[in-house]
């Protein structure tokens, strides 16, 4: 089934596109793990998520330090058109110029000359971060970019670089158990037409249900240093996932679904 058959489109910013509701992540490709045969298997992915209607790719610069973007640049050729595509970074010296060239950059690895969305991916705190959205607004102006937004972002952030440009979308850590979003950053986002998108939805795996009592994760796994892993924090965790699961039997849908649906 096509998740449009499910939700209906949505549009971002003034990127005259419609895509369906859900996107495929790609802060995995090209990370630690990386093999040569896995450009295979994550063409193998990506056009399972255009297959079932997932036209709306997300990566970032430092997915893989870049690799991300390359693979998904590399299946891209042909099929650009097809996808909504959105990257990321953020740079440490507050320098305009800087980040229209993370954008250059961005554009060489993914293979394409527009990128539709473009997002500002950590602010720095104590720190005027307006010349981060100066290069964006550059880079917009020249087509290089559709629209702009920004990732993990306070409400005073957004206010800052809103000085100098529009902010179309919002992407932020969002499911059943992260919902601190819901206090000032979603109305803010509302309130101003700043589309909201979400990453995190099953919280790392936790929402799949497949951890145990004591999750046992391979070394070297990003997961180690998330709270939901903490060795006081694990014990209420799963005792939430394992209240959920009786509702996801009751539809008989997995858990992940259900976790998925929810946001």
């Amino acid at each position: 089934m096509s998740s449009n058959s499910v939700l209906p489109p949505v549009q971002i910013g003034p990127v005259a596109k419609a895509l369906a509701p859900m996107a495929l992540g790609s802060f995995i490709f090209g990370a630690d793990a990386w093999r040569p045969e896995a450009q295979a298997q994550l063409n193998a992915t990506m056009q399972a998520a255009l297959d079932h209607g997932i036209t709306h790719f997300d990566t970032a610069t430092g997915y893989g330090a870049g690799q991300s973007e390359e693979l998904i640049g590399n299946f891209l050729q042909g099929k650009r058109a097809q996808v909504f595509l959105a990257s990321k970074a953020s740079i440490d010296e507050m320098d305009a110029d800087l980040m229209y060239r993370h954008v250059q950059a961005s554009l060489d690895r993914l293979r394409t000359d527009t990128i539709d969305l473009y997002y500002i991916h950590w602010p720095r705190q104590g720190k005027d971060i307006r010349p981060m959205m100066e290069g964006l607004e550059r880079a917009r102006r020249e087509g290089k970019i559709g629209a702009i937004g920004v990732s993990n972002f306070s409400v005073e952030n957004m206010e800052q670089v809103r000085e100098v440009g529009p902010i179309h979308a919002h992407q932020m850590a969002y499911n059943l158990f992260w919902r601190f979003a819901e206090n000032e950053i979603i109305p803010y986002c509302v309130a101003n037409d700043i589309a909201v998108v979400t990453y995190s939805s099953i919280a790392q795996g936790v929402l799949t249900g497949k951890f145990g009592r004591d999750p046992q994760l391979p070394p070297g796994d990003n997961r180690g240093r998330v709270v939901h892993f903490d060795d006081d924090v694990w014990p209420h965790v799963y005792a939430g996932v394992e209240a959920l699961k009786p509702l996801a039997d009751e539809v008989d849908r997995p858990l992940a679904h259900l976790a998925i649906r929810w946001v």
